[in-house]
Formats: structure tokens, C-alpha cells, sequence
């Protein structure tokens, strides 16, 4: 099927630079485009020409009333079109429009980070499991500050494994914090990407935000706070309990961690994929499962991720005896 959509003023963002979001258009969408003096010809099967269709005229509406796009922002809608045949560009725009945390402006990059802020704001407990790079820490990082600011919750708090195979800390020099800071970098990142430095260590002077090993969460009941544990596939089963315990009232709880990237001992079981089996079916609690289409990092990471997956998965195929896949 071929059609052509009459393009007007300020359809050149659509497009981005060197054509790169007509490309990904084209990619998500399964088209091809042609673009001549003021229509854009595009040819396809039906279904996917109808939609592409759809996308540029609403594109068109929404400039000629004087909506504005980012070049990241506009991909951002296209991948999220492209995984979710129900999104409308002007539903994205609506509702999906960057959210200010902070100094910081965000928009959820694909349909899970969409999925997964929406399950935040909606839900008390909140599990986000994937690759890294796909913004689960991040964006829990930003809700949370988003929260507090708004006073929503009085305290963040924000914990980790220790060390990724079992807080063996004794031989590292200096005080009990000086040891587990490094491994408490990643929290210390997002957090001032999101606040302001001197704001952050205010915060942090009078404990109004809290990063510590998730070994100092035991014996405590965490009210009016919104907790994050980040890493949560290097936690064991008891630590994993003891943490889904101690949520308070008016508290929130987001649980991040990669299963396929676990440090721990042979043969202690991650509190993580435990965690999955025993509560994965507990009223009130959101699992967000992110894959590589979610990275948001170089592009390369996701082909890195997706090349180690099928490789993964080549190892675990059933095998003859000559050494084979029968």
C-alpha cells in the first residue's frame, strides 16, 4: 500500500538530523518514506502505513499548535509507537511529556520506563528487573526526589549490597562508611545528577536522605519514606525479607536488580528471583521487566546485551553426545 500525508511547517524536528528519526520511523514501523515537496510518501503494508500515517498527521496537529519536541524526546515516542500498537503520538504527548525531578528533566525513553514510572506513582511497592542501562535506578532515584520535593514523603532512603559477594569488607582501610562507599557510588550519581549538590548535602547532613548497606535497614520500620534498593540480585533471602518487612506507612519501596548479573556465593540463592516466586502474585505490588530495547545508554550496549543473551542461551541448548544440538 502506498499513501502520501501533506507535511507543513516544522515537520523537520520529526525527521531529526540526517533523517535519523524518519529512519527509526521507518525501522519501528516497517515502511519506507519519500519525501516530495510538501508530502511524505510512504508505501508498506496497510496496517503499518495507516499507523505511520497516523504518526505524521498528529505530529503536524500538535506543531501547528505549537507543541514543541526534543530530538531524544521525539525518539523516545517513536520507540514506544513502535512497541505499543495502542499508543497514539498525541496520547504520548499528552500524557508521557518530560516530568521535572529536581534540576532535572525526564522522559521515560521506552514503554517499560513509562510502564515502570506510572507503577510507581500507582503502587507502594515497585519491582524493576532488567539489564543495566535500561534506567530502573535512575528513574527510582528521580521519583524519589520527585517525592520528597513535594512533599510527599519526609526521608529518602536509599540501600545496596554492601559488596556484590557478601559484605567482606575487613581488609579495606578506613571507617565502616569509607569501606562501603565505593560500592554506594552508583546511588551517590543518580542522586546528584537529579539535586542539586549543596541541596544533597544538606540532605544528607541532617539524614533527610539516607544511603547506606542494606545490612543498616535491619530492626528499623521505615515511615514516611520512600526506600529504594538498588542491586537487589546480590541480596540473599533473608536479606531480601528483612527489607520487604520494614516498609511503613505512607512509604513507598522500589526494588531494582539484574538477575543475570549475580555475585553471589555458589550456592546462596538470590533474595531477588526468591522474591519473584513468593510475592510475585501479592496484591499491590508492580513488576516491571525490562529487556534490551530499554537501554538507554550507546547503542552498542544493546547489541553487546542482546549477543551475551544469545549466547546464553546457545550454552544451555540440549547437546548430543558427539557434542551437538540434536
Amino acid at each position: 500500500m502506498k499513501t502520501s500525508v501533506k507535511v507543513g511547517k516544522g515537520i523537520e524536528n520529526l525527521f531529526g538530523t540526517f533523517d535519523e528519526n524518519l529512519k527509526l520511523l521507518e525501522r519501528s514501523l516497517q515502511v519506507s518514506t519519500h519525501l516530495a515537496d510538501e508530502t511524505l510518501e510512504i508505501e508498506g503494508a496497510e496496517g503499518n502505513v495507516r499507523r505511520a500515517e497516523r504518526v505524521v498527521e498528529e505530529y503536524t496537529e500538535l506543531v501547528g499548535r505549537g507543541a514543541r519536541f526534543e530530538n531524544a524526546e521525539v525518539q523516545a515516542f517513536l520507540r514506544i509507537l513502535s512497541e505499543d500498537p495502542d499508543a497514539t503520538l498525541k496520547g504520548l504527548a499528552e500524557a508521557g511529556r518530560p516530568r521535572t525531578f529536581g534540576k532535572k528533566t525526564v522522559a521515560p525513553k521506552s514503554l517499560n520506563q513509562r510502564r515502570y514510572v506510572d507503577a510507581i506513582e500507582k503502587h507502594d511497592m515497585v519491582f524493576g528487573i532488567g539489564p543495566s542501562g535500561t534506567g530502573k535506578t535512575y528513574l527510582a532515584v528521580a521519583m524519589a526526589v520527585d517525592a520528597l520535593l513535594s512533599r510527599e514523603v519526609s526521608r529518602i532512603i536509599l540501600a545496596r549490597p554492601a559488596v556484590e559477594a557478601g559484605e567482606r569488607l575487613g581488609y579495606l582501610p578506613g571507617t565502616l562508611q569509607e569501606k562501603v562507599n565505593p560500592y554506594l557510588r552508583p546511588l551517590y550519581d543518580a542522586l546528584y545528577d537529579v539535586l542539586d549538590p549543596d541541596r544533597v548535602e544538606r540532605h544528607l547532613e541532617k539524614g533527610i536522605i539516607e544511603i547506606a548497606p542494606i545490612a543498616f535497614m535491619r530492626g528499623r520500620t521505615l515511615n514516611d519514606a520512600f526506600v529504594i534498593l538498588d542491586e537487589a540480585q546480590n541480596t540473599t533471602s533473608e536479606q531480601m525479607k528483612m527489607f520487604l518487612t520494614r516498609l511503613g506507612f505512607n512509604s513507598k519501596a522500589v526494588i531494582t536488580g539484574d538477575i543475570t548479573q549475580i555475585d553471589l556465593p555458589n550456592g546462596r540463592r538470590s533474595g531477588l528471583i526468591e522474591a519473584v516466586d513468593v510475592v510475585g502474585r501479592v496484591e499491590g505490588i508492580s513488576f516491571i521487566y525490562f529487556n534490551e530495547r530499554d537501554v538507554v545508554r550507546h547503542n552498542l550496549v544493546q547489541r553487546i546485551i542482546r549477543a551475551y543473551e544469545e549466547f546464553d542461551r546457545s550454552k544451555a541448548a540440549p547437546t548430543g553426545t558427539n557434542g551437538k544440538t540434536p
